[in-house]
């Protein structure tokens, strides 16, 4: 999970909070969030959860993160809980179905996006290639005034 401290709407309006929530909290979660952690620049909190975490984020999504520049050395596995959810303006998720805890008035979208656990390197890239385009997509409607710095894919 983020080193980020999460945040309430009721403390405040100017940053909104966005959690990302898959079964493992081990891959596309963790590509979520750090991908919106960098391209905000501190005007979006971003946390990751899993309905079902695992004991640590997919080896292969770590190195091909690194290999763009990205750090997920402090990324850790966290259970997605009701409290998580209800502090963030928005919960995106990706493969947890069902199990995602619903909150009336935080808005949910999903995302179907492939599961990189155990993937060759070409396929694990093409699924942050997917995650960066919705990432940066997302940031623009949560933020309109943002200029995001260029792809960390370009």
């Amino acid at each position: 999970m983020s080193t980020a401290t999460p945040t309430t709407p009721e403390t405040t309006t100017d940053v909104p909070q966005v959690v990302f929530a898959c079964i493992r909290n081990g891959g596309r979660s963790v590509i979520s969030r750090v991908l919106t952690e960098h391209y905000a620049g501190g005007r979006v909190v971003a946390l990751s959860a899993g309905t079902q975490p695992g004991e640590h984020i997919h080896p292969e999504v770590a190195d091909a993160l690194q290999k763009l520049g990205l750090d997920t050395s402090a990324e850790v596995p966290t259970k997605l809980t009701r409290e998580t959810i209800e502090a963030s303006v928005m919960a995106i998720t990706l493969g947890c179905g069902e199990e995602c805890p619903y909150v009336p008035g935080v808005k949910y979208v999903d995302w179907p996006v492939a599961d990189p656990g155990g993937q060759d390197q070409e396929t694990v890239r093409g699924i942050i290639a997917d995650v960066d385009s919705r990432v940066r997509t997302l940031l623009v409607e949560l933020v309109p005034d943002i200029e995001l710095p260029p792809s960390v894919l370009a």
